[in-house]
């Protein structure tokens, strides 16, 4: 047990002697030894030191030779320390400032990759998204020969259906809601955009579906034309979908708008 406790006491005091040594150091008017502690401190992981050190020493080192090496340090540690907000500020600062770099493709690269670690779920907002969509275009574009290009294509696809899948939920919301009309309309851009979403099917029917109770809750007087447009909407889906997993509910739909259109009968109409 003493042994232990001698072990704990002995890690305790190195520690505080390397905190000791840290404070001075940043305290210190030696420039050049915080940029060689900038460096050891980078490379051994320890990002937070790091970047308080470059933070220092950036503007002193602004015009020189070494400016480059160091503001490609101070980005790889912010992103090191998955602080993805100032490490994309960063490195998209960096390829403006030396956009014939030796990290200039790198830094395209980790500039995306940015957006697309803080891209949010799909129900929210998808500016992220989009950023990050932008910036693997702009690599892919500038860099066709990069071996980065792939895993570029794969995350623009990942983030294609993020998006897919926010138009899908807010045109859901619509129906959801009973907003027949706004359904309607975010349904038709959505399948419009995205027509190879993996909820087109799903999409496809609840625009029928909107269709036909809009037509259903219509005034008379508007009812006939808008169950003209579900019967259209009716036959779109059926030749897309002949055996679909909605075929009850479809065919349902069906009968009921032809029996309309044929007979002309109306029921009680409690929305326009």
């Amino acid at each position: 047990m003493r042994v232990a406790f001698h072990h704990i006491v002995l890690i305790s005091l190195v520690l505080l002697s390397s905190c000791g040594e840290y404070e001075k150091l940043l305290k210190s008017t030696d420039y050049d030894l915080k940029k060689t502690k900038a460096r050891e401190y980078y490379e051994s992981g320890h990002y937070v030191r790091a970047t308080e050190l470059l933070t220092q020493i950036l503007p002193r080192y602004r015009a020189t030779e070494e400016a480059e090496d160091l503001n490609w340090i101070n980005a790889r540690s912010f992103y090191g320390m998955k602080d993805y907000y100032t490490a994309g500020s960063y490195f998209k600062s960096y390829i403006d400032q030396y956009p014939a770099g030796k990290y200039a493709e790198e830094a395209t690269y980790m500039s995306a990759l940015c957006d697309y670690n803080i891209a949010p779920r799909p129900e929210l907002d998808q500016e992220n998204t989009m950023n990050a969509l932008e910036g693997f275009s702009v690599f892919i574009s500038r860099y066709p020969s990069s071996p980065r290009v792939e895993e570029c294509k794969r995350l623009i696809n990942e983030l294609k259906e993020r998006l897919v899948e926010k138009s899908y939920l807010s045109a859901k919301l619509y129906y959801e809601m009973k907003q027949y009309k706004a359904a309607i309309v975010a349904l038709t851009n959505s399948l419009k955009e995205y027509s190879e979403t993996k909820y087109r099917e799903e999409m496809m029917f609840l625009k029928l579906n909107s269709l036909f109770l809009y037509a259903e809750n219509s005034l008379a007087i508007r009812q006939k034309e808008r169950y003209q447009d579900t019967l259209d909407e009716y036959f779109s889906f059926m030749e897309e979908y002949p055996q679909s997993r909605f075929s009850k509910e479809v065919a349902r739909i069906f009968q009921a708008t032809n029996r309309f259109l044929k007979t002309g009968a109306t029921e009680t109409a409690t929305n326009d």
